[in-house]
């Protein structure tokens, strides 16, 4: 499976678009850390992630979307406790 090269967000032959960690926060608007922190809390399986040809994690941009609003769910529950 060809992967892409370098940022921003690429399309591979089938259609899937990959970021690099740095075109993640490109494309969600947030930190570079914002986004390992979604990987420390599970948000992004870094273990299983693609890598590119420098050795980059790359996430699909459904994986992003994905941990994006698991992030958000977080939050908002974080918020109602707090609230309490």
């Amino acid at each position: 499976m060809p992967l892409p090269n370098d940022d921003p967000g690429r399309e591979a032959a089938d259609g899937t678009i990959w970021f690099t960690i740095r075109a993640a926060a490109r494309f969600t608007g947030r930190d570079p850390q914002t986004i390992y922190s979604w990987e420390r809390r599970g948000h992004l399986n870094r273990t299983t992630a693609a890598r590119d040809e420098h050795g980059r994690r790359i996430y699909t941009q459904q994986q992003i979307a994905a941990a994006e609003l698991a992030a958000r769910r977080n939050t908002s529950r974080v918020r109602r406790v707090a609230s309490c």
